[in-house]
């Protein structure tokens, strides 16, 4: 399991990188020459995100269904994706994030009644567009935010900040594995340990001090606090997803990729270290 992780692990980040360099080559963000820059960044990130959708709702969905929940997959996956993208559009049209972000969230809310009712009628009305609401704002909004810190701040920023949460994961895991004791969160997560989240936290102070030395995006000081500061985040993310599992009574939420599970065993820390990167990056 353990050689599973750190080999899918390295070659999915590898992949990541690539494909966002390769975005950033297409639309000129790739130098610090902002002349080169293109109007509308982040194009292969944003088709990234809006196909990750599809896979992360459906196992949302599965999850849910254990509970007998039915999630909404057609419109939730449609407002996930309209609600991950809200960055985007608004490099071809003027546009008002608040308000574009409250009519997606009024129609979503909407289209999920009216779909709630010709498939279900009244049978499960709260549970079905409840748990349907949550799983696109829980993927589609928060995935908003790692477009946005592409599109406002850069690749790099981006890069540093997906590499820091996924070494934070594997560090975690291969040290935990190894040399774990002592339960973090024994009721949500009993795989998770301190001496693991002395591993996370290693291991993304080191990979923040190399792209801060790098790639200039800010000092060794700041450096090494993103560092601890998304080491504890991304685990925070990944116990978020760890609850939904719990409750559904499963492991993985799929059984897609070796080592880790399914598309949201994959996503779960970037989701929720996304909001809080652009914020970091707003104020340092």
């Amino acid at each position: 399991m353990l050689k599973h992780r750190l080999l899918f692990g390295t070659l999915m980040t590898t992949f990541f990188c690539g494909l966002v360099i390769l975005d950033g080559w297409i639309d000129g963000s790739i130098t610090a020459t902002t002349g080169d820059d293109k109007a509308v960044q982040g194009t292969l990130l944003c088709v990234l995100i809006v196909l990750l959708m599809i896979p992360a709702q459906l196992e949302l969905s599965k999850l849910a269904m254990v509970r007998k929940i039915r999630i909404l997959t057609t419109v939730s996956t449609v407002g996930a994706i309209l609600l991950a993208t809200s960055w985007y559009w608004p490099q071809f049209v003027q546009l008002s994030q608040g308000i574009y972000l409250s009519l997606i969230g009024v129609f979503l809310l909407l289209g999920l009644l009216l779909n709630q009712y010709g498939k279900y009628g009244t049978c499960g009305v709260i549970g079905n567009c409840g748990a349907s609401y949550f799983s696109a704002v829980y993927l589609g909004l928060l995935s908003s935010f790692i477009l946005a810190v592409r599109i406002k701040y850069g690749l790099w920023p981006l890069l540093m900040l997906i590499c820091v949460v996924k070494s934070a994961d594997i560090g975690a895991y291969g040290i935990g594995s190894l040399f774990g004791r002592h339960k973090f969160s024994p009721r949500i997560s009993p795989g998770k340990t301190w001496e693991g989240m002395g591993g996370a936290v290693a291991a993304a102070v080191l990979v923040a001090v190399i792209f801060a030395v790098s790639c200039r995006i800010m000092s060794c000081w700041l450096a090494v606090i993103f560092g601890l500061y998304f080491a504890f985040i991304g685990q925070m993310g990944d116990l978020a997803e760890s609850m939904m599992k719990r409750d559904a009574e499963q492991k993985d939420s799929a059984n897609k990729v070796p080592g880790f599970g399914g598309i949201l065993d994959i996503i779960d820390s970037p989701l929720v270290a996304a909001p809080f990167a652009y914020l970091f990056f707003m104020f340092a």
